[in-house]
């Protein structure tokens, strides 16, 4: 498989705008529908690669026809250290992807939510972008020692909020109200509904994770 190729992942939270992910997908994207994710495949006309999970979320017609359809079928036990969803990110990684959008990732389901946004900041991930998506809302991790690029809108929402302590040594360009070597702090507010002034703008860190949030009328690069 060839390296650099991009993986978009279908769990069984919440899609709210069916239409979206049809203006992300391309034609050789690696497609994975983690469990009950398979469900939202199906509306939107889409065959998955992999159905992965224990399959106690989707429905066993749905399975049957994508079976039927050439999509291969990875199944595991009921009880299991990892939810679906990180399941589906591992062999995403382990087909050499390197970027993936995952859909469906937040829900009404707040421990599954917190989980899945908390799982991008997993050391396991440190070589992929991986990033949730909910219809017109992204989120992602910024780690050190790269300049990340914020793509969207001009006037687009772009939110910056440390995790896992303070993030320090930030620089940013393109956005309203920039940072120069400065610091976030863990459970601080600062980095919250700062805006796109220039596309792309650019955020590095020196030490510390930030989770960015973006808010687009457009569709993600």
């Amino acid at each position: 498989m060839a390296k650099n190729r991009r993986a978009v992942i279908f769990a069984n939270g919440d899609l709210s705008d069916q239409t979206f992910p049809k203006g992300i997908i391309a034609g050789n994207d690696l497609i994975i529908a983690a469990d009950g994710g398979a469900e939202h495949c199906r509306v939107l006309g889409v065959v998955p690669d992999y159905i992965i999970g224990d399959f106690d979320s989707i429905d066993q017609e749905n399975l049957r026809y994508f079976q039927s359809k050439g999509s291969e079928v990875i199944r595991h036990p009921a009880d299991k250290d990892y939810t679906d969803l990180e399941l589906a990110v591992i062999h995403a990684q382990s087909c050499g992807v390197d970027e993936i959008f995952v859909f469906g990732g937040l829900g009404n389901r707040w421990d599954q939510s917190i989980a899945n946004i908390l799982l991008l900041a997993s050391s396991n991930f440190v070589d992929l972008d991986v990033r949730l998506v909910e219809a017109d809302q992204m989120i992602r991790v910024l780690r050190p020692g790269k300049k990340h690029e914020i793509t969207g809108s001009l006037g687009d929402i772009v939110s910056l909020i440390p995790l896992g302590g303070d993030a320090t040594g930030i620089r940013t360009s393109g956005l309203h109200y920039p940072l120069d070597n400065e610091e976030l702090r863990l459970g601080s507010t600062r980095g919250i509904s700062n805006i796109l002034d220039q596309a792309p703008a650019s955020v590095e860190i020196c030490e510390g994770i930030l989770l960015c949030l973006t808010q687009t009328s457009g569709y993600y690069d």
